[in-house]
């Protein structure tokens, strides 16, 4: 399939909820500051300011963590509403230049401005333009890279944070690329970069000397991925319009849990950042179903469901038992997650709790 050039820019807000709020009180400025849940509610942080993070305080910790870490953290409740706000004006901005955005959330998007006729078609100036103008309307600083693919784009806004802009021009892609820690590729998570590591690859040259047959062979689907990211590739085109069905959380433990009880005790932790990640998102659409997925030593999976209007952690635990009982085996896998639909005109839905399951 012959490569597509475009002109791809990916936009970040800097700590887009504490921003808002330092924004609307300069006195929390240079406090360190989080905003999320109480601790004495099992809170979670949805963001902080870089002031906090100084302290190892992050998105999706335990609030009752953050304090222990940074005594003198103030923490403020979400106020979605404003946050809401400020997000229609930077998409505001964001459509000026292309209708081509795909929202990643409230604070993040990805353009493509490969058409723009601004600037002589310059997305490095109109990276810049765009930063200012939310700076200038929304109050608030906005780091953003410039590439060639959706990939490149979200490795270059991270790269000067915050506040920063960062361009890699289809020149530079081979050699950056090279030098890119495995860590930094999409789908590598602490496990994946803890066998990579193991293999010997610590960078994307290291991962280029492998073929695909061998990547598929130690990675499954995955190793197809690696082998296109390691060399710069990424097909995928801006999306301006897609519905969000689902929203999950995974974690691929280290060493199997060896029990039911053992599940349960990682059950706060996941439950804690899928919170925050629905914090983050905010989707427009309605919490429709809640679901569990499990994947034992033998790595056969089951997942399990029932229709629920809100989050519960109890729910997951009932659905954690049922999908456990299953096999009995150590887990090597859980995952949390939300299906999103139109709100039902039949109050009966809502209050269905019959289990789904599913084993493959």
């Amino acid at each position: 399939m012959p490569l597509v050039s475009r002109k791809i820019i990916h936009c970040d807000c800097d700590c887009f909820y504490a921003a808002i709020e330092m924004r609307d009180d300069p006195r929390l400025r240079d406090k360190p500051l989080a905003v999320g849940g109480r601790a004495d509610q099992r809170g979670v942080v949805a963001t902080c300011n870089y002031e906090a993070r100084r302290y190892g305080v992050r998105s999706a910790m335990p609030t009752s963590l953050a304090l222990r870490r940074c005594p003198d953290l103030v923490v403020m409740p979400p106020t979605m509403e404003k946050y809401r706000v400020a997000s229609k004006a930077i998409l505001s901005i964001y459509r000026d230049y292309t209708d081509l955005v795909e929202p990643l959330s409230l604070d993040e998007a990805y353009l493509d401005v490969s058409d723009c006729r601004q600037h002589k078609g310059s997305a490095t100036l109109i990276a810049q333009e765009i930063r200012a103008r939310i700076a200038a309307t929304v109050g608030i600083t906005a780091s953003a890279g410039v590439a060639n693919n959706k990939f490149l784009a979200k490795v270059a806004s991270d790269w000067n944070k915050p506040d920063g802009l960062f361009v890699i021009l289809p020149e530079q892609v081979e050699d950056f690329v090279a030098a890119l820690p495995v860590a930094r590729l999409f789908g590598v998570g602490k496990v994946t970069a803890a066998k990579l590591h193991a293999l010997g690859i610590q960078e994307c040259r290291d991962l280029r000397a492998w073929s695909l047959p061998e990547l598929m062979q130690q990675f499954g689907k995955l190793g197809n991925s690696l082998y296109l990211l390691c060399r710069g590739i990424d097909r995928r085109a801006v999306v301006a319009h897609s519905e969000r069905k689902s929203i999950s959380v995974e974690e691929t433990y280290a060493t199997d849990l060896p029990d039911l009880a053992a599940c349960m005790a990682e059950l706060p932790a996941l439950y804690a950042a899928l919170v925050a990640r629905v914090q983050r998102v905010q989707p427009e659409e309605a919490v429709q179903k809640l679901n569990i997925k499990i994947r034992f030593s033998d790595f056969r999976q089951t997942t399990v469901e029932c229709r629920s209007a809100h989050l519960d952690e109890k729910l997951f635990c009932q659905l954690m038992e049922t999908g456990y009982c299953r096999r009995n085996l150590p887990v090597r896998l859980l995952g949390l997650g939300i299906g999103l639909g139109t709100v039902s005109a039949d109050p009966r839905a809502e209050q269905m709790s019959l289990f789904a399951t599913t084993d493959y």
